[in-house]
């Protein structure tokens, strides 16, 4: 009988001699099959005592980093999901400092020191920035497994040289140790591991019961040895290893292969395939069935075409991610994995229903108060991925989905740009259809990467086509490659005699695709209360000359003043 990984873990945490704790730390122990295919993994983060958010910076570095390593593919390596990982939550913390008041003083900012194990098969995966330590004891003999990235000026005074939230990018330590049972695992904040030694941690383990009650005792040593700093201590003991021949199949699962295409009612890894959803040139979608649970599901596989290229097989496997990070009602929900993959695909819910693009199709003149519900919803899903300091880049209709209850669901997060990880530079390289292009930001063809206010202007470029058919500059966008051309770029007013739309709602709209990034609005709940309510800003400006706003009308008033003047002439010359 195959064994299976087990450890024995004991922590304890105390604000010390402090009024506050700034340490943060925690264990995600999951079930199979994910303990077989991402293992077990333990962190902890201390915060810096010159910053009053730190804690705050401690505990989202430790939630976020147990939460999103297992949001990414099974096909990842430990090492690259968790470098992503920690890449995102540096971007993260950085720019939570940027928004802060602290924004020029980094050492009173969002920053923490952080330290992790991933324990997967017979391997601990280390992650490490900061000065907390991971310790191995083996037999009597305790190990230092981490670097401590300060900077000592004097024997009394150092400095913190690297630590999560500091810069906009940061340098994570990576090591892989082999383990053996019996082995003991330490982590611990310097408010322990200066106050300690190998004896105390090894009389402390020997004379307790349990690991909790090992890291109680360890931890109240320090203290009463001086430690005038919080306490934080962790315990992972190995007590059961798998099997050689299961270890090499997990460790074959960083290198999944890519499925063939698949058929209507073929078997698949425990689904049957209905039928053929789309193929595309990056990925193939189908309609299956859960043979387990019955439930509809959507199946997606790299295409054949994409096969041979790792780049794009890596865009694949990080929409995974994306997908798994995002917890929003509008935004497209991705399945639990209950059993080992044998192949790259991703599971989905089945949206029963249609794209904003045939709705709009079957609906040419719809309510606007209809048009401000749908992009309330669709705002709301961009507002998911910006919090997590994401930028969608490919917002158009045929990734909206509506389905039967009238819910707005982002889908597809193929040009998604995670902040912190070098991905592509810009979005125009995932654009290949007109289409596409109409709803992209025009700063995205000057060659720049974009940034939340991208996608504010594609959702007003969408609201624009709701609301009137068209589009705000008509197909002028993708031509206009430079920020001479995009000066002349002329907003078209929806504004006409078919709809009686307020002209405060054409403001709004002129204000969300404006050519200049930093001339729309900042937030995107902004615009949406622009939708709803007249804004004293553009109710007081002065009006735009009848040409502008509505060219049809000036001309047909100019030709009916000609004429009423042909009249009289007529007239005249008669009498």
């Amino acid at each position: 009988m195959s064994r299976h990984l087990k450890v024995a873990i004991g922590q304890y945490s105390d604000r010390g001699r402090k009024e506050l704790n700034q340490d943060f730390h925690g264990v995600a122990m999951p079930g199979e099959p994910q303990r077989s295919a991402k293992g077990i993994a333990i962190a902890l983060a201390d915060g810096i005592s010159s910053s009053a958010v730190s804690q705050e910076a401690a505990q989202s570095a430790v939630t976020g980093f147990l939460e999103d390593y297992y949001c990414t593919s099974d096909a990842w390596s430990v090492r690259k999901s968790g470098q992503h990982v920690l890449s995102a939550t540096n971007s993260w913390l950085h720019s939570q400092t940027q928004q802060s008041h602290h924004r020029y003083d980094r050492e009173r900012g969002y920053v923490c020191t952080f330290s992790a194990v991933v324990i997967k098969s017979t391997t601990a995966h280390l992650f490490h920035v900061g000065d907390a330590r991971i310790y191995r004891l083996r037999g009597s003999e305790l190990t230092q497994l981490t670097e401590d990235h300060r900077v000592r000026v004097s024997s009394v005074q150092s400095y913190l040289a690297r630590a999560l939230g500091m810069d906009r990018n940061v340098d994570i330590d990576y090591d892989a140790q082999q383990l053996a049972v019996g082995d003991l695992l330490l982590l611990a904040t310097d408010g322990v591991y200066e106050y300690v030694d190998a004896a105390c941690i090894a009389n402390a383990i020997a004379g307790s019961a349990d690991l909790d009650a090992a890291a109680r005792v360890i931890a109240e040593a320090a203290l009463q040895r001086g430690s005038p700093d919080n306490l934080t201590i962790q315990l992972v003991r190995i007590e059961v290893l798998p099997d050689p021949e299961a270890n090499e199949v997990y460790r074959q699962l960083s290198d999944l292969p890519c499925p063939a295409l698949l058929d209507a009612r073929a078997e698949f890894e425990g689904y049957q395939i209905v039928r053929v959803i789309k193929h595309s040139a990056r990925s193939h979608i189908y309609l299956a069935v859960d043979r387990e649970t019955g439930e509809r599901v959507v199946i997606k596989t790299p295409s054949t075409d994409m096969q041979a290229n790792p780049a794009a097989l890596e865009r694949f496997l990080l929409e995974e991610w994306i997908a798994r990070r995002i917890n929003s009602a509008h935004v497209l929900k991705p399945c639990a994995h209950t059993r080992q993959r044998q192949s790259i695909y991703v599971v989905s819910e089945y949206i029963e229903g249609q794209t904003l693009t045939q709705w709009m199709i079957d609906n040419p003149r719809p309510e606007l108060a209809v048009v401000r519900g749908l992009l309330e919803q669709i705002a709301k899903g961009l507002q998911a991925f910006h919090r997590l300091e994401m930028v969608y880049q490919d917002l158009k209709p045929d990734n909206i989905m509506i389905d039967t209850t009238g819910t707005v669901k982002i889908i597809d997060f193929g040009a998604t740009r995670v902040a912190g990880i070098e991905e592509i530079t810009t979005a125009v390289d995932q654009i290949n259809l007109l289409g596409a292009a109409l709803y992209a930001a025009p700063e995205y063809f000057l060659g720049e990467p974009g940034s939340t206010r991208s996608d504010f202007y594609s959702l007003g470029v969408i609201a624009y086509q709701m609301l009137s058919g068209g589009f705000p500059y008509g197909t002028e966008v993708p031509k206009s490659r430079t920020k001479s051309a995009q000066k002349k770029l002329a907003y078209k007013s929806v504004l006409s005699e078919e709809r009686e739309i307020p002209a405060w709602i054409d403001d709004a709209l002129r204000k969300a695709v404006e050519p200049d990034p930093f001339a729309r609005y900042e937030e995107l709940s902004e615009f949406i209360y622009d939708l709803h309510h007249p804004n004293r800003i553009f109710l007081n400006k002065t009006k735009p000359p009848l040409i502008e706003r509505n060219p049809v009308i000036f001309w047909k008033s100019v030709s009916f003043v000609l004429m009423l003047g042909l009249i009289v002439v007529s007239t005249v010359r008669f009498h």
